[in-house]
């Protein structure tokens, strides 16, 4: 698993936005800078402890517009998006290793680790080469970042 960093633009967005998000108490989870087809767009993806809601992904747009507006970091013309992060979200970054601890995570293998292709389980702790988590029955499994596809919250809707 590779941690995400953000690129060049993504960071000069990054820069500009986190005084106003958390001034309006919203942690940014991702931000990614992408064409699809013919577009750029811009996404901007937000959290909170109480969850997002659309009310609060527009209260966070217009005051992100007008900043990117003023500063103009992106010279091309692109679609802001300013959206939830998910229920379910892949943890990309290394901080968001560090906010979840304690969260129930499912962790996909690069391939089958002791038999085993994913594992769900609590998030005990984290650091630059592994991860632990504490499955159902209480058994701790360490996991090495090497070993690890992707990571993300789990919710169980059964």
């Amino acid at each position: 698993m590779k941690f995400k960093k953000f690129g060049n633009t993504e960071q000069k967005v990054y820069d500009l936005v986190k005084p106003i998000t958390d001034e309006l108490g919203y942690f940014i989870w991702d931000i990614s800078f992408e064409k699809e087809g013919a577009l750029w767009y811009l996404r901007v993806f937000i959290d909170r402890d109480e969850g997002i809601t659309i009310s609060d992904c527009e209260a966070v747009t217009r005051p992100v517009s007008d900043i990117l507006d003023e500063h103009d970091p992106i010279s091309q013309s692109y679609i802001l998006e300013v959206g939830s992060a998910g229920l379910e979200r892949e943890l990309v970054k290394e901080e968001h290793f560090e906010v979840c601890i304690g969260d129930e995570v499912k962790v996909h293998f690069i391939r089958a680790v002791d038999g085993e292709k994913e594992i769900v389980g609590i998030l005990d702790s984290y650091d630059k080469e592994s991860i632990c988590i504490t499955n159902e029955n209480g058994d701790e499994k360490k996991c090495l970042i090497s070993d690890i596809a992707y990571v993300k919250l789990y919710m169980d809707f059964e």
